[in-house]
């Protein structure tokens, strides 16, 4: 064979070395038992590993002045695990540049579709955080919209009233002697009751407009928070509008146990995505949330310290033990009961702030509260 074949085990005790692979580690015939253990040194530390989970692993080494192709398959039978390793030189420079131009398409495409997969992900996190809202979301548009048909039906009563007045004063104007009407007029007024319509009207009418305004702004924060962000380009952006926006979709969730307060500070437009930034800071309020049992409060402050800003969630909850703390951002990892959480908020918000080349601090005592602070740059790094 023109291709070096080692055959090994997992405790790197050789069966097979032919002459091609000797000859590339200038080992010797009494020195073949170290092979496996030289080329275990040479291999990148998740070979082996992806060799036993899918099978194989390729790549390439530097074997002195030459580069190779390394090709390592595992195999195990009744508790025996065995990789065989099968090298091929490269000779030409341009043989190798074309083989390091096929491997980097291969990462690049599975970069893309790794992306790919991530932007799902994300947008699934963001849509499923919004379905378990939905109720409240529905409750507090629900409200304002009661409370507006309710202001219409007296608002059709008064209307009846006021031109049964308006048909009145007309038949005055008509008659002989229009002062003649003048008791039957006053009696009308009394009996409606139009001096508390005239006071209640514009009352009735703001309330109502309040209402709409209040419903038109939940359906508009919602809009902007289900965007899918796919095609958002970084902009300069307000974060307190945005954490307004927040605030005003997950309310229902909050507030008959907590009480917010707002510590802002005078920040300066940050370059951003918004929508995303708005993912986080619904992760961290209902987390937040989530870890008062009873009653409890939340603050929600805003500074700049030189370059960069902060934006910080503080709880007087549960706390988070040092222990859970390691492993808060990991996926899927969640202390909720099965069916209550997916355990990706906190990673999704680790991987945006990390894509806004920002951190987030996490400050916790158990039984005390949680802080968490989000650092952000005003600006972006250029490039």
């Amino acid at each position: 064979m023109r291709d070096g074949m080692l055959l090994f085990n997992d405790r790197g005790e050789v069966a097979l070395a032919n002459g091609v692979v000797r000859d590339l580690f200038g080992a010797q015939l009494g020195e073949v038992a170290e092979l496996a253990r030289r080329l275990m040194d040479l291999l990148p530390a998740v070979a082996l590993g992806q060799a036993r989970e899918s099978g194989c692993w390729s790549g390439s080494l530097p074997l002195g002045a030459r580069a190779v192709i390394v090709h390592l398959y595992h195999h195990e039978h009744q508790g025996e695990q065995a990789f065989l390793a099968l090298f091929r030189h490269i000779d030409g420079q341009e043989d190798y540049e074309n083989e390091l131009q096929r491997r980097h398409a291969e990462l690049r495409q599975a970069y893309l579709r790794l992306n790919g997969a991530q932007e799902k992900l994300l947008q699934s996190e963001k849509m499923a955080s919004i379905g378990q809202l939905a109720a409240g979301v529905a409750h507090e548009i629900n409200n304002p919209i009661g409370y507006v048909h309710s202001n219409l039906g007296s608002l059709q009563e008064y209307l009846r009233s006021l031109f049964t007045v308006i048909e009145a004063y007309e038949r005055a104007l008509r008659a002989p002697d229009p002062k003649a009407l003048i008791p039957e007029i006053d009696d009308i007024r009394d009996r409606l009751d139009i001096d508390f319509i005239s006071r209640d009207l514009p009352q009735l009418m703001a309330e109502s407009r309040e209402g709409i305004e209040r419903v038109t702004r939940i359906v508009r924060d919602l809009k902007d928070f289900s965007y899918s962000g796919r095609d958002e380009s970084w902009k300069l952006a307000d974060l307190h509008a945005g954490l307004e926006s927040t605030i005003n979709i997950i309310w229902n969730e909050l507030k008959y146990k907590v009480t917010l307060e707002r510590h802002y500070g005078e920040l300066p437009m940050v370059e951003c995505l918004p929508s995303e930034l708005n993912q986080v800071y619904m992760n961290m309020l209902l987390n937040a949330g989530h870890a008062i049992a009873d009653r409890g409060h939340i603050v929600v402050s805003t500074g700049v310290d030189g370059d960069e800003v902060w934006i910080e969630f503080q709880d007087n909850g549960s706390g988070i033990s040092p222990e859970l703390r390691q492993r808060i951002f990991d996926p899927f990892f969640t202390t909720k009961p099965v069916g209550s959480g997916t355990g990706l908020g906190l990673s999704i918000s680790y991987g945006i702030v990390n894509k806004h080349h920002g951190r987030i601090d996490l400050d916790s005592t158990v039984g005390e509260g949680s802080r968490f602070r989000i650092v952000l740059p005003i600006r972006q790094p250029k490039g």
